[in-house]
C-alpha cells in the first residue's frame, strides 16, 4: 500500500507514524457505539478519508486512537487493517462488534473475547490442509494475551455494572463472558443446519462472524498485536436475521460503548508507566 497523508507533506506523515496509536475497528456504525463522539469531546479529532472510509484520528479516554469502520466481510476488513498499519502506523489493534453464538452455553447477550481466530470458509485442499492459510502454514491466529486480558476484564466490569439492567431490558438470561475461538467467513450464518455443521467441524468455536480472522491474519503478517471482542446478537440459526437486526439497532451500541470505555481507560493506565 502506498503512503498517504492528507496534508501532502512527508514530514506530516512521519509525525503521524511517530505517535503510537491504537487502531479500533468495527464493521458497522452501531458496533462502535459512541467512540467517535467521545474522541471529539476529548479534544481535536482529525478525519482522513481514504479508500472510501473515514479514519478518525484523536484521543479517547486518554489513548491516542485511529477509529474506522472496517465494513462487512473479510476483504473489507483486511483493507482497513492494512491502512491502519501502513498509513497511520498503529502499533496494536482492537476489533469489536456482534456475532452469532456457536459454542455450547453461548447465549444472546453474552460476550466472547477471542483467544484465536480462524477462517471457516478457507479451503485450499488438497494443496493445503483445510482452514490453513496457504504459505503461512497456520489456520489459527492467536490474539495478544495482554490485550485480550484487558478486554476480558473490561467486559466483566461492564456486565457487573450494567449486565442485570440489560438482561431485564432485553429479556435474556444474565450475560456472561467467554474466552475462546472466533471463526470468520464471507457469509452471514443464519441457518440451524449450517451452524450445526460449523459446530461439528469446529467444536471449539464460540462465535461466528465475517471479519475478525482477516484482521488477525493481517496483524500476524505485520507483527501487530490485536484482540477481538464480540457480543452475541443471535445464535446463527433460523432466527438469526431477526435477532441480529433487533440487537444491532437496540443494544449493540450500549455494549460497545461500555466495553470500549472501560478497556481504553485500563489500557491507558497499563501503558502509562512505559510512557505510551
Amino acid at each position: 500500500m502506498g503512503t498517504y497523508n492528507d496534508s501532502g507533506s512527508g514530514a506530516a506523515h512521519r509525525g503521524e507514524q511517530a505517535v503510537r496509536r491504537l487502531g479500533v475497528l468495527a464493521a458497522l456504525p452501531q458496533e462502535l457505539g459512541d467512540l467517535v463522539e467521545a474522541m471529539r469531546a476529548e479534544g481535536e479529532t482529525r478525519t482522513v478519508t481514504l479508500g472510501r472510509r473515514d479514519y478518525h484520528v484523536g484521543t479517547a479516554y486518554g489513548v491516542p486512537c485511529v477509529t474506522t469502520l472496517a465494513r462487512v466481510g473479510k476483504v473489507a476488513a483486511a483493507a482497513s487493517a492494512s491502512a491502519l498499519i501502513h498509513v497511520f502506523g498503529v502499533h496494536s489493534m482492537i476489533f469489536t462488534g456482534v456475532a452469532g453464538g456457536v459454542g455450547p452455553g453461548v447465549r444472546v447477550g453474552d460476550i466472547v473475547v477471542a483467544d484465536s481466530s480462524l477462517q471457516h470458509d478457507l479451503d485450499a485442499s488438497p494443496l493445503f490442509p483445510r482452514y490453513e492459510v496457504p504459505l503461512l502454514e497456520r489456520a489459527h491466529f492467536p490474539t495478544d494475551a495482554l490485550l485480550a486480558d484487558l478486554l476480558a476484564t473490561a467486559c466483566q466490569r461492564f456486565l457487573a455494572d450494567e449486565g442485570a439492567m440489560l438482561a431485564e431490558r432485553c429479556g435474556f438470561a444474565a450475560p456472561q463472558v467467554h474466552r475462546g475461538l472466533i471463526i470468520s467467513g464471507d457469509r452471514f450464518v443464519s441457518s440451524t443446519t449450517e451452524v450445526r455443521a460449523l459446530a461439528h467441524a469446529l467444536p471449539e468455536a464460540m462465535a461466528v462472524e465475517m471479519e475478525g480472522a482477516a484482521i488477525a491474519q493481517v496483524c500476524y503478517e505485520h507483527d501487530v498485536p490485536h484482540a477481538i471482542v464480540r457480543t452475541i446478537s443471535d445464535t446463527a440459526d433460523d432466527h438469526a436475521t431477526t435477532l441480529f437486526t433487533t440487537f444491532l439497532s437496540d443494544i449493540a451500541g450500549a455494549y460497545s460503548s461500555g466495553v470500549l470505555q472501560r478497556f481504553l481507560r485500563a489500557y491507558a493506565d497499563a501503558a502509562a508507566p512505559a510512557g505510551a
